[in-house]
């Protein structure tokens, strides 16, 4: 479907981690251009129940608790819920130092107020940030919705970097590939922002100090999860900080000239015991499949990270 609206009505589907936490608010700051209508949550970085509660401190933190927060699936339908407290800390979440939030969920279940929304709705912009179980679901009980779907821009895959959960496998779609096979499968228009682009997305000791010289909350908060943060994919792989994975979906959403990308044929390997979860790209387009999804492969990363600083400097009080 294409009926772009502006500003643009998205969804956030997310599971927060403190990359998904920036992502947040870099979209509750930027209302002129992004309509959000809710953020669902999901288990995956951690537990649901911890995901919720972060994605209720972030509305809290923005000063946006009109943006109602559901709670969706706390593990995939046919296997158990695989998590990543050794990167994001117990709480999902550590480094923000932000009190218990005060707000509630709102009553009933994510993927039944996706399915209202699009019904009431349609042409909104899905943006899952993380496992694709909401999202699957949504796409199996009612297909016909699809059409209703403007786009969905996501954060999943890997293809030249490989994977960082398995060497093959991406955490995203590692946690649930029956659901992200699902999605690829579906028709929608679909974006997708791999590690070969989030790993260009990298932390710096200036880029933490310009988000907390903004000396508000959410730049303070924001300063002190991706110090945290940082720390695994620099002890682990040598990297000079962190990436931000997931605040590429909004970014592209705000300026789809700071990336580039390709349109090929994406397939989720769900067979395989070696290679479970992987996102095979068809690159170099010598299958003949059809192409199904943009495939980021590039940003401009500082213009990236003067997006994220300007827009989360919005977010007063």
């Amino acid at each position: 479907m294409s009926n772009r609206q502006h500003p643009r009505p998205i969804i956030i589907d997310t599971d927060p981690g403190q990359d998904d936490a920036v992502a947040i608010l870099l979209a509750l700051a930027s209302a002129d251009d992004l309509d959000v209508l809710g953020i669902t949550t999901v288990g995956g970085n951690v537990p649901l129940e911890l995901t919720t509660k972060n994605a209720l401190i972030l509305v809290e933190l923005a000063g946006r608790t009109d943006v109602p927060v559901y709670a969706g699936h706390a593990h995939p339908f046919d296997r158990p819920l695989v998590t990543a407290e050794y990167v994001h800390g117990k709480s999902g979440m550590d480094g923000a130092n932000q009190p218990d939030p005060t707000t509630t969920v709102s009553d009933g279940h994510a993927v039944d107020f996706i399915i209202s929304q699009l019904e009431d709705r349609p042409g909104i912009t899905l943006c899952p940030l993380g496992p694709l179980t909401n999202i699957a679901d949504v796409l199996q009980r009612r297909p016909d919705l699809a059409d209703s779907i403007d786009q969905i821009v996501l954060m999943g895959g890997g293809h030249f970097e490989g994977g960082n959960t398995t060497p093959s496998a991406e955490f995203n779609i590692w946690v649930d590939p029956p659901a992200a096979a699902t999605v690829f499968a579906s028709g929608v228009d679909l974006v997708m922002m791999p590690l070969d682009v989030t790993h260009k997305a990298l932390t710096s000791p200036e880029r933490i100090l310009a988000f907390e010289n903004l000396a508000t909350p959410a730049g303070r908060a924001t300063a002190g999860m991706l110090s945290f943060f940082e720390r695994f994919d620099i002890e682990r792989y040598g990297s000079t900080g962190g990436p931000l994975h997931d605040p590429t979906v909004i970014a592209y959403l705000l300026d789809p000239t700071l990336f580039s990308a390709k349109f090929r044929n994406v397939e989720i390997e769900v067979v395989s015991e070696l290679t479970m979860g992987a996102t095979v790209v068809d690159w170099w387009q010598v299958t003949g499949r059809k192409p199904n999804c943009f495939v980021v492969s590039d940003l401009d990363d500082e213009r990236f990270f003067r997006l994220l600083t300007d827009r989360i400097g919005r977010l007063r009080p």
